[in-house]
């Protein structure tokens, strides 16, 4: 099998990769890269929790419990779950600089072809962005003072800190989400002033 493998399924794929992730005309150089960027600022949190908690890998310290997790879902397939769930969040963004983000799709039945309205997309990523900015900043701050996101104490065991190597690594994995929502914000505004000038 060669590298250049031109078959059917994956000149197919290719395309549909190229459709999901091809920028508009319009869209400044630094919004293509920001919308590239947002789903790798989820990624690392994503990967570390499927490592640790799903596949059991000794990269974290303490237990982390069933939390909010209903007993009948196992913690390792919620933990996947929310990761998958993570990342398809995060791939909205490049909705906000594609042509999916301004046209609706084919496979969209009633509204293929149709333009998407302005309102429509705008108003769920500015609210998106402010959310994920005072989440991830409360949480990041919270921490940081060595306390849970409801002001407790944190746990002896609580799996982020710089008590040790695997501390270190969570933070690593995590830190990246404090952008999530301020590049989110700034693709908003870009997407917004650039239908605005197009309608």
């Amino acid at each position: 099998m060669s590298f250049a493998d031109t078959s059917p399924a994956t000149s197919r794929l290719r395309a549909a990769w190229t459709a999901a992730h091809a920028p508009v005309p319009g869209v400044p150089r630094w919004a293509r890269w920001a919308a590239y960027a947002v789903p790798l600022t989820a990624l690392p949190a994503s990967l570390w929790r499927i490592a640790g908690v799903t596949f059991h890998l000794p990269i974290t310290r303490g237990g982390h419990g069933s939390g909010e997790v209903p007993p009948w879902l196992p913690m390792e397939l919620y933990v996947v779950l929310l990761s998958i769930l993570s990342e398809v969040a995060a791939f909205t963004a490049i909705g906000l600089i594609a042509r999916w983000g301004e046209v609706f799709p084919r496979w969209i039945p009633g509204l293929r072809g149709r333009r998407v309205p302005t309102p429509s997309a705008v108003i769920p990523a500015a609210l998106g962005a402010i959310v994920l900015t005072l989440m991830c900043t409360w949480a990041g701050l919270s921490v940081a003072r060595g306390r849970t996101i409801h002001g407790h104490a944190l746990p002896a065991d609580f799996p982020l800190g710089f008590g040790d190597w695997t501390g270190v690594l969570a933070i690593a994995a995590y830190a990246p989400l404090l952008l999530w929502g301020p590049l989110l914000g700034a693709l908003t505004l870009s997407y917004w002033r650039r239908r605005r000038v197009s309608a």
